[in-house]
């Protein structure tokens, strides 16, 4: 039976699918797995094992489709759920499932602030979309593969970073889901451990701030020095990872760390929480500001704070972040 999954984007929602892929392959009597997404993201997957082939969205969605008709599908999991996967799935005619996006609920909860919000992770709603195949949830978390030729090796790590360290990841894809600079450089002049602060190209100048600003010489900054796959190994190596609402986040629920989340103008009750599996006993903490009358102000970010307080992200206290990092190291 040939299955194809869709999933466009972004690096934590493709992480989170990989409950999904991994049961359809092993629950599924001769499950033949293909997934679709953009080949910005292809690194994400191209090591998971329960993947049988890969296929990447193409320019405009009739050369997609007509590429995609000569595999003769048997079945469609739309985990993205948009106006071009619905074209995609129509033009295809297939038997197909979709994910609940809980987009009303989330509307109403940002514009509204009524809670109508299902207690159901993103995570169960993707699995819950397999389940006209028979898939039911094996309980084991999330899965994130790095080719042993992008791995950090030990070697590469300062010699003070070698027997441990805090992972922070100090990115977010928009400014009002990442913690402010100057208390991240607070919390890492308090934490008496080494440090690793973690993000791509764009967040390389933070992270030289927070290293100038903390003064602690047990950090580095590891911002834009390695691909996807390096950074989610020093996030693998890490003893304890700290994280705004992103990707790396969710690399490191996959690899069962212990988390401590940090949330702006997002909220856990969307359904986007570090996921460990049913099986783990692991729970992350979330940290975050209750009861403020603009939050959520959006269920994905702005560039900045629409209120001009950011208020969400800063009266998360340093000290409170540094506390539950040393319980945990």
């Amino acid at each position: 039976m040939k299955i194809l999954i869709i999933r466009f984007s972004s690096i934590g929602d493709i992480v989170l699918t990989t409950p999904v892929v991994r049961c359809v392959k092993q629950q599924v009597p001769g499950a033949e797995v293909h997934f679709l997404t953009k080949k910005l993201f292809a690194s994400i997957l191209e090591g998971n094992p329960y993947i049988d082939q890969f296929h990447f969205l193409q320019d405009g969605l009739l050369p997609t489709v007509k590429y995609l008709k000569t595999f003769g599908f048997d079945y469609i999991i739309d985990l993205h759920n948009n106006q071009r996967t619905f074209a995609i799935r129509k033009l295809l005619g297939k038997r197909e499932s979709v994910f609940y996006k809980m987009n009303i609920e989330k509307w109403l909860m940002v514009k509204f602030k009524v809670d109508k919000l299902l207690p159901v992770h993103i995570v169960d709603r993707y699995l819950a979309a397999a389940a006209p195949l028979g898939v039911t949830d094996d309980g084991l978390g999330l899965e994130y593969y790095i080719p042993r030729v992008q791995e950090v090796t030990t070697e590469q790590l300062p010699e003070t970073h070698r027997n441990g360290y805090v992972a922070i990841v100090i990115g977010a894809k928009h400014a009002t889901k990442q913690y402010p600079v100057d208390l991240l450089a607070k919390v890492c002049k308090a934490i008496p451990h080494p440090i690793v602060l973690l993000g791509g190209p764009e967040d390389k100048a933070a992270g030289e701030a927070i290293v100038s600003a903390s003064a602690n010489p047990l950090v580095w900054n590891a911002c834009g020095q390695f691909n996807l796959n390096g950074s989610a190994s020093l996030v693998r190596q890490g003893r304890v990872v700290v994280s705004n609402d992103t990707g790396l986040m969710h690399i490191a629920a996959a690899f069962q760390k212990p988390i401590i989340s940090l949330w702006g103008n997002t909220i856990p009750e969307f359904g986007m929480h570090p996921y460990y599996g049913k099986s783990s006993s692991l729970v992350s903490v979330i940290m975050e500001t209750k009861g403020l009358h603009c939050r959520p102000c959006s269920k994905i970010g702005y560039e900045k704070c629409p209120e001009g307080h950011f208020k969400c992200m800063r009266e998360i206290s340093p000290a409170d972040i540094v506390r539950e990092v040393v319980s945990r190291y």
